[in-house]
């Protein structure tokens, strides 16, 4: 019921920024929690941040903490991420996800953004 799209990946300079934006689309799409994931070339995805529906609430993972910020804006339907004084070990694809809870199960995924950052 929820359709993701990511944009906003690039190629950047460490110590830069970048914006990140995630449109959805879906009749139900704004009852969802939002999160943001990435994943380097041989590793896991991990979870970056995540968002309640009315934006109450966000989480962080330790790595991104004080550098990324999560927002939504539910009357255009899109989801983004602030990223601040970006390096080189933030490259990733960057995927957004929509579940049910801030900290249940993503079920929907978008293909993903490439995030490279030079040093």
């Amino acid at each position: 019921q929820v359709q993701l799209v990511e944009s906003g990946g690039g190629l950047v300079q460490a110590g830069g920024s970048l914006r990140l934006s995630c449109a959805a689309s879906g009749r139900a799409s704004s009852t969802y929690a939002m999160g943001w994931f990435r994943q380097a070339p041989g590793t896991e995805r991990d979870f970056v941040a995540a968002i309640s529906w009315n934006s109450d609430t966000t989480y962080y993972a330790d790595s991104v903490k004080a550098r990324f910020t999560i927002s939504r804006d539910n009357a255009k339907n899109t989801v983004y991420l602030q990223m601040n004084s970006l390096n080189p070990e933030d490259t990733a694809v960057y995927y957004c996800a929509a579940g049910e809870g801030i900290g249940g199960t993503y079920k929907y995924w978008g293909r993903g953004t490439q995030v490279t950052i030079s040093s």
